[in-house]
């Protein structure tokens, strides 16, 4: 199975997680380890990035993991926009997964604000990976924009409800560029799986392991579920059909003796 590539840095395992919601740092620390992730999203402005005191970042084992800071909750350009720099002055990252929410409700993208920050961020040096609903339209003008891949959401952020939209992310596949990481609305493996096998590079997750009653358990289980949706899309699914159609072959069966 290949790796996934973005912006030219090569990854084995096609999961990313988050760091948010786990009922401890250590639990947490299990958790990457048993999904096999080597990219975790962490939110920039909920983290001590100073290290004065004890940090969710003490237990990232950032040798082998790399850190990808997120924007979360900016509801302007503006306020992304100076929270992506301040993880970069920090050391953090020049990549950033750009969010810019516009409804405090559903947590959905403010897509205008969305196309906005990515430009200035672009432009700025940084690779940005934007967080945005499930429309092919704005996918591509994200990709245009620069993004160097584009995160379509399954459903709305933290809400387990799955691949809402099936056809929408097999349109952004076929259309887009660059990698199609679907971000948001996974709640099992399941949905994991099915992300794959729409044709998704990759799926990134928070709720679905943190919040599961056993996060290390449900974490493995979103590893295999990752590696065995891209086999199952890789080897091609056969045709739905109306009716039966015969396991074995009807040459060479013997007739009634």
């Amino acid at each position: 199975m290949s790796d996934l590539t973005i912006a030219g840095r090569t990854f084995r395992s096609r999961l990313i997680v988050g760091t948010g919601k786990y009922p401890s740092h250590q639990i947490m620390r299990a958790a990457h380890e048993a999904s096999g992730a080597e990219m975790v999203t962490v939110a920039v402005r909920r983290v001590d990035i100073s290290r004065r005191s004890e940090s969710l970042l003490d237990f990232i084992d950032t040798s082998r993991i790399f850190l990808l800071p997120n924007t979360a909750a900016c509801y302007t350009a503006d306020d992304a926009v100076r929270t992506a720099r301040l993880a970069r002055e920090a050391g953090l990252s020049n990549w950033i997964k750009l969010e810019v929410i516009g409804d405090e409700q559903t947590l959905f993208p403010d897509n205008e604000a969305l196309l906005t920050a990515t430009r200035v961020l672009v432009n700025d040096g940084f690779v940005v990976l934007p967080y945005t609903n499930d429309d092919p339209v704005v996918c591509r003008k994200l990709e245009d924009a620069g993004a160097a891949a584009v995160m379509p959401l399954g459903a709305p952020i933290g809400s387990g409800l799955g691949i809402q939209n099936p056809n929408n992310i097999r349109i952004i596949k076929a259309q887009a560029r660059v990698p199609v990481i679907v971000d948001a609305g996974v709640g099992t493996a399941s949905d994991a799986a099915i992300a794959m096998e729409l044709g998704a590079d990759g799926v990134l997750m928070n709720t679905a392991i943190a919040g599961a009653q056993d996060p290390v358990c449900m974490a493995q289980a979103m590893r295999l579920a990752v590696d065995a949706g891209r086999l199952a899309f890789l080897a091609g699914r056969i045709q739905k059909r109306m009716y039966a159609t015969a396991s074995s072959p009807l040459e060479g069966v013997l007739g009634p003796v």
